[in-house]
């Protein structure tokens, strides 16, 4: 961080969106549960995941274009609560069209926090230090939706599903923080900000599109590693604890990844480092599918690292691409991108039912490839690039 950018803000920022984040998988951690206790059919639990996730996905991009439209967003304090609230009652509600009314309602809090949190973000950031700025805010959801199945496990094996109840208080203590750490008026309005020289003159739409193409390929990518990495790992002779933690070891590979990644891309370029992360991401990725034991092991870490290093650097390139639609650009990269990405896992799914497992997770390179080549051909400037051809 700069010497001119507050960091009690940003630490806030970090810690609202871990909270936040604490919400989202709740719901499929405890659907075990929710099944063997009211008897719902896989069906109809599933469709409690299916309500939250579509409804977040679908309605960021509608809040962030309100929030730059009209100037009007929710506080993010109250975003917060909304989610909180809404979870915890489902450890309550025994009727079922309440429980999907619940699921959709806490996903509106989580759809309304993510843009607006994010226009925040933006406005606190610089040309020198948007990477790193974006990609701490971005880590402490991921760092969230970690805790989340945990604590929630933790409160239902205690006390049953009623212990849902007791989420609200993360919530509770953080809208709190807020209060104190963020300074006023900060979280309830956008203020217009100062275009970036990478953004030229005017929004850069068809320019989001090809970088919004390029996020939905790489969720998809890393959608598939994450569903169909432990099957594999299974027919290795893993067990499937081990499958899980191994799993687990490369998304935290993939957090370091993305603080690395903000950091790099200050000083490097953004599209420079977007464009060498996933393409170092493929010779991982086959080093893993075609070797085993550590050698395998070591490779599944490099992997997670530079797949998922260029995720905050590609959300902080579309703010400076369309700086006056940070709200629109933040719902699109965070909501429609991952939703679209989670639904083409169903089709490597299909592939594997077909043919094999090593068939479906074959296509991860070829969408990552794609990926690479979207952004190559991105309207946005080289950095390091365009520094050689000076010298």
């Amino acid at each position: 961080m700069t010497e001119t950018t507050p960091q009690s803000p940003i630490v806030s920022l970090f810690l609202a969106h871990m909270v936040t984040d604490i919400y989202m998988p709740v719901i499929t951690a405890i659907l075990p549960l929710l099944i063997s206790t009211y008897g719902f059919s896989y069906f109809l639990a599933g469709l409690l995941v299916t309500s939250y996730n579509l409804t977040s996905s679908v309605t960021q991009p509608f809040f962030g274009w309100v929030s730059d439209r009209y100037g009007r967003q929710l506080n993010i304090s109250v975003s917060l609560l909304i989610s909180a609230v809404f979870i915890a009652l489902m450890g309550v509600v025994t009727s079922y069209p309440l429980l999907i009314l619940c699921a959709g309602l806490a996903a509106i809090g989580h759809a309304c926090f993510h843009p607006n949190a994010l226009s925040i973000v933006s406005r606190l950031a610089e040309g020198g230090n948007r990477g790193r700025i974006t990609s701490f805010f971005v880590v402490g959801g991921n760092l969230g939706y970690a805790i989340g199945p945990l604590l929630a496990g933790a409160l239902v094996v205690s006390f049953g599903l009623n212990g849902l109840v007791l989420l609200i208080f993360p919530a509770v203590f953080m809208a709190a923080g807020l209060k104190k750490m963020l300074p006023s008026g900060l979280a309830s309005f956008p203020v217009k900000v100062k275009e970036p020289e990478a953004a030229g003159k005017k929004p850069f739409s068809r320019a989001i599109a090809v970088l919004f193409a390029a996020s939905t390929l790489r969720a998809w990518a890393i959608f598939s590693a994450i569903a169909f990495f432990p099957p594999l790992l299974i027919t290795r002779g893993y067990d499937i604890f081990t499958a899980n933690l191994l799993v687990t070891l490369m998304l935290l590979c993939g957090v370091a990844g993305q603080v690395a990644g903000g950091v790099i891309s200050d000083s490097h370029g953004r599209k420079e480092f977007v464009i060498a992360g996933l393409s170092l991401s493929i010779p991982a990725f086959a080093v893993f599918l075609f070797s085993s034991g550590l050698l395998s092991v070591i490779a599944l870490m490099v992997f997670g690292f530079f797949l998922w290093s260029s995720f905050a650097v590609t959300v902080a390139m579309s703010h400076e691409l369309m700086p006056t639609r940070v709200g629109l650009t933040s719902g699109l990269m965070i909501g429609v991108s991952i939703g679209a990405g989670g639904v083409g896992v169903a089709f490597s799914g299909y592939l594997a039912d077909q043919y094999s497992l090593t068939t479906a997770l074959g296509t991860v390179p070829v969408l990552i490839l794609l990926a690479a080549l979207f952004i190559l051909f991105l309207e946005y400037p080289w950095k390091s690039l365009n520094r050689l051809l000076r010298a």
